[in-house]
């Protein structure tokens, strides 16, 4: 499957359990380790549980073998690794600490726009 389709369930699948401020960086040749990040938020630990349980189940659902899950327990941050895509659910206030899209921000966003299109 091609790393964009990848991105796309990705981002849908957070999209679909109203994970909030979705962003997709393209780090193909910024990053040797993967094509997208996706970072989000949820609001409870529930939700961030949710969403990252959702985008676990689209991304296998579609043939793709999630090489890891970080996080789950705990729910402050999700890492679901599906190598072409490396998806990030926070809560608030982690999303807030660590800021990854400062760590990123060589990086281009995909713009939501163009998801899907």
């Amino acid at each position: 499957m091609e790393s964009k389709t990848l991105m796309e369930i990705a981002y849908n699948a957070c999209d679909d359990k109203i994970a909030e401020d979705i962003l997709v960086f393209d780090m193909k040749g910024k990053s040797p380790i993967t094509d997208y990040f996706v970072i989000c938020h949820g609001n409870s630990e529930k939700q961030v549980q949710a969403i990252a349980r959702h985008v676990k189940e689209e991304i296998e659902k579609n043939g793709v073998e999630i090489k890891r899950l970080e996080g789950f327990t705990e729910a402050n941050w999700i890492l679901v690794d599906a190598t072409d895509v490396v998806i990030h659910v926070f809560n608030k206030e982690e999303r807030s600490y660590y800021n990854l899209e400062r760590l990123f921000k060589e990086a281009p966003i995909v713009e939501s726009e163009t998801i899907n299109g």
